[in-house]
């Protein structure tokens, strides 16, 4: 792997993985600090929504990692039922509707946070400007077309399709029973 290719890759880490690990740690002392403070009787107005925005934050951070590392939800299943020369196009299939969903995404996104910004939105107890939370849509989704094309360079045998058994053991035992009833008929 090169120099260059090995930087992007723990830059792209730092930005999905890493962020949102620090939106897990903050919301756990948000959520400290709210139960502490109700424990004190000094309930603390804006932890609700802290809580939230870190949340949304920290989903949409995870669904850009989860695409870097190749695991996300994917139907495989069907996939792999169906001969090797279309099970090659596995790769093309995941990668364009994957792409295609956070062009959306992005696109979707970044109008709402313009939108959010236009209309001069803020958050009701934080007091900070809603594009902040909002940008979070086209960041992660760009954070997770380059985690598909990070996947591609060095993960690319988790996407492939070609020997659905061996990926999937389920199917190996699925197929032997289906094997051993057709002998039994």
């Amino acid at each position: 792997m090169s120099t260059s290719s090995s930087t992007f890759a723990r830059l792209l880490k730092g930005l999905s993985d890493i962020a949102a690990g620090l939106a897990a740690f903050g919301i756990l002392v948000v959520v400290l600090l709210q139960v502490s403070s109700r424990l004190l009787d000094m309930s603390v107005a804006w932890t609700e929504e802290a809580t939230r925005y870190l949340f949304v934050w920290m989903i949409f951070l995870g669904l850009a990692a989860g695409f870097r590392t190749v695991e996300t939800a994917r139907v495989t299943v069907l996939l792999a039922m169906f001969p090797r020369a279309i099970r090659r196009l596995s790769v093309p299939i995941y990668v364009l509707s994957s792409v295609s969903f956070f062009m959306l995404m992005g696109w979707t996104g970044y109008k709402l946070a313009w939108q959010q910004y236009a209309m001069n939105e803020t958050a009701a107890t934080l007091a900070i400007p809603m594009w902040l939370i909002g940008t979070i849509m086209p960041f992660s989704a760009i954070l997770a077309v380059l985690g598909i094309i990070d996947s591609l360079k060095r993960r690319r045998h988790l996407i492939e399709i070609l020997e659905p058994e061996v990926q999937m053991p389920e199917l190996r035992h699925q197929n032997q029973a289906s094997s051993s009833a057709e002998k039994l008929s």
